[in-house]
C-alpha cells in the first residue's frame, strides 16, 4: 500500500461520496475552504491506495513555517472498514510527516454530545491512543462540540507549544468573530460548549 497526494478534483469528489456521509455537519468543514486552503498550500489530501483503489484518507491542514501537522479528517473508505486500514495509514502519515515535531487532531470527548453516541466516540479516542497518540493536555471545542487535543511526535512537545500553534492555525484563517464565537481552544475545565451549529467560516 502506498499514500498518494489527491489532486483538487479528487478532493472534491471524494468530499461529496464520503465525507458527507461520514461526518456530521457540525464537523464537516465547507468544501470551498478545503480548495481554497489546498490552493495556498496549507492543506494536503492523501489517499492510502491498495492497488489502484482509494481505500483510506486523511486530510492534513498546514501552517507555513510551523513544524505541526493538524490531522483534520482521517477515514476508510465504505466497505474498506474495519480491515486495520486507519492503523496502517497513522503509521504512514507519521513516517510523511517524520521533519515535523507532531501531528495532532481532534478528538471527540465521550462526555460530549449524546450519550446514544458515547461508546463510539469511546472507541475513536481508543483507536488514536492505541496508535502512537497521547493526550495534549487540554480538551477545546469548535462549532459547538467538545473535543480532546491528541498528538503523536516528539516526547518534548509541551501542551503550552501546542496550544499556541492549535490557536495559530484557527486564528488564521477564521474571521475573528467566528473565531470568537465558535472556536474555544482551550475549553477550560467546567467551560461549556458554546451553542452548536454547523461549520461557518464567513
Amino acid at each position: 500500500m502506498k499514500l498518494n497526494e489527491l489532486s483538487p478534483q479528487q478532493l472534491a469528489q471524494l468530499y461529496r461520496q464520503e465525507l458527507t456521509s461520514a461526518f456530521p455537519p457540525e464537523e464537516l468543514k465547507p468544501l470551498r475552504s478545503m480548495l481554497s486552503l489546498m490552493e495556498q498550500g496549507r492543506y494536503q489530501a492523501l489517499g492510502l491506495y491498495d492497488g489502484e483503489d482509494l481505500v483510506a484518507y486523511a486530510l492534513i491542514w498546514l501552517e507555513p513555517g510551523c513544524p505541526f501537522a493538524l490531522l483534520d479528517y482521517l477515514g476508510t473508505i465504505e466497505g474498506r472498514r474495519s480491515q486495520g486500514l486507519g492503523t496502517i495509514m497513522l503509521d504512514l502519515l507519521a513516517g510523511y510527516y517524520k521533519d515535523y515535531r507532531g501531528i495532532f487532531g481532534e478528538a471527540e470527548a465521550p462526555e460530549g454530545g449524546s450519550p446514544e453516541g458515547e461508546e463510539l466516540r469511546r472507541r475513536r479516542l481508543g483507536f488514536y491512543l492505541r496508535n502512537g497518540f497521547r493526550y495534549g493536555g487540554y480538551d477545546c471545542a469548535l462549532f459547538g462540540v467538545h473535543y480532546q487535543t491528541l498528538i503523536r511526535g516528539r516526547e518534548d512537545v509541551t501542551p503550552g507549544e501546542l496550544l499556541a500553534v492549535h490557536q495559530k492555525i484557527y486564528s488564521g484563517h477564521m474571521p475573528k468573530q467566528v473565531y470568537d464565537r465558535f472556536i474555544q481552544i482551550p475549553l477550560l475545565p467546567g467551560q461549556q460548549p458554546n451553542s452548536m451549529g454547523d461549520w461557518v467560516e464567513e
